[in-house]
């Protein structure tokens, strides 16, 4: 398995047929902030986080690193996606079933319209061209229907759950190849 950390970036934007997939820029900081401190967003997250400690702690330039992309619609910034390295610290310490996490966080206005879906599909597609063959896990609380339907469109299959942070969780995994539904 190759490391995802190894990854040429950042790519050209990812253009889909209603987003764009493009790499962290200074503008996006206000967006990160949002989205990390959002009840709504940090439902299944473990809460939202402080606003004042996320003003302190988030750089200029949010998430400049491998695999995280900003999702836009029509010029506006309407989430992230992350390819994360996907390490030994999470809770099942499943390592085997895949080195990179796929994650992502949407503004709630943009809930329900398939942005997910249809970011999440390109930026896998994008991982598979980048690192063939690399599987890709992702967690989720089973209690967060739309992230389970989630992963079943994407084409994760259950590798098992367990009990972690108060709830039942979900882990997957998918392999490169698998063509997103």
């Amino acid at each position: 398995m190759s490391d995802p950390r190894a990854l040429a970036w950042p790519p050209a934007p990812i253009k889909t047929e209603r987003l764009v997939l493009r790499e962290s820029e200074a503008r996006d900081r206000a967006l990160v902030i949002e989205l990390n401190a959002s009840a709504e967003v940090g439902t299944y997250l473990g809460g939202p986080q402080p606003r004042a400690e996320l003003e302190r702690a988030v750089p200029e330039v949010p998430g400049r690193r491998p695999g995280f992309f900003v999702v836009e619609l029509g010029g506006a910034a309407i989430g992230t996606i992350q390819l994360d390295p996907h390490g030994p610290d999470r809770p099942t310490g499943r390592l085997e079933a895949g080195k990179t996490e796929l994650g992502y966080l949407f503004l709630p206005e943009a809930w329900g319209r398939g942005y997910a879906t249809e970011a999440c599909a390109a930026a896998l597609d994008w991982f598979a061209g980048a690192l063939p063959g690399e599987p890709v896990v992702l967690y989720t609380q089973t209690a967060n229907v739309r992230s389970m339907r989630l992963a079943a469109r994407l084409g994760f299959t259950e590798l098992e759950r367990f009990e972690a942070y108060g709830a039942e969780q979900w882990f997957g995994a998918r392999s490169s190849a698998a063509p997103p539904a």
